[in-house]
């Protein structure tokens, strides 16, 4: 029974970092990483919401301008 509750945790942890390549080769925002890396470098900062993650995300990637091809 250990042997099938290690080997499912082995393979989640394995699929975690697939979705985490995956979101950074299309360039999806990835929230995990933004909470260690302001855990890590912000101590004092307390970080953005998931939902305002999101939306900063986005404001990031399509209000600059020459951003988009259209």
């Amino acid at each position: 029974m250990r042997f099938i509750k290690v080997a499912s945790q082995a393979f989640r942890i394995r699929l975690t970092r697939i979705a985490q390549g995956i979101r950074r080769i299309i360039g999806a925002p990835d929230y995990e990483r933004y909470l260690a890396h302001v855990l890590k470098c912000h101590p004092t900062e307390s970080p953005l919401s998931r939902e305002a993650f999101a939306r900063d995300a986005l404001a990031r990637r399509y209000n600059q301008p020459g951003n988009r091809c259209c």
